[in-house]
């Protein structure tokens, strides 16, 4: 599994326990659902002000978001395993979750971990447009932060 991680914020710091935690939390979410190892993932830190044009370019919302998960549309899981399939693309605003960290009473790991799990899932192609959907998708989010024993008093 690769994980590429891309710093292209300057407003928080990401810190190697942070690249730490996002390894594994993609990690475990692969293992959850079954899935090899095989995977490419990237994962961008920006800052509230690109996160924002990101949500405007592809969602039509002119506002920042915390998280963006951009799937990629093969993830057949069949190839030939000399190559890496790439899953997708999670940009998260380290600004948003330093903000909801705080708002939550939570570490910034703790949220951070929480994100990549959250768009981890969204790159399997889990949503949470109905309410059952969105109780699948929280129950596997709870159930990997409890797998890497990051609680929200964490």
């Amino acid at each position: 599994m690769d994980v590429l991680i891309d710093n292209r914020q300057d407003k928080i710091d990401i810190e190697v326990d942070i690249e730490e935690i996002v390894q594994k939390v993609c990690k475990e979410c692969l293992i959850y659902e079954n899935k090899s190892l095989n995977y490419e993932i990237s994962i961008s830190f920006v800052d509230n002000k690109e996160i924002k044009r990101l949500n405007g370019i592809y969602r039509g919302k002119d506002k920042p978001t915390d998280v963006l998960s951009f799937p990629m549309e093969d993830d057949d899981d069949t190839n030939n395993f000399e190559e890496k399939i790439l899953l997708g693309d999670i940009v998260i605003s380290a600004e948003k979750a330093m903000e909801q960290s705080k708002e939550y009473g939570h570490s910034f790991i703790r949220e951070v971990a929480y994100l990549t799990a959250h768009s981890m899932f969204h790159l399997m192609g889990y949503d949470h447009m109905t309410e059952k959907e969105k109780q699948i998708m929280r129950q596997k989010e709870k159930d990997i932060m409890k797998k890497i024993k990051i609680f929200k008093n964490n």
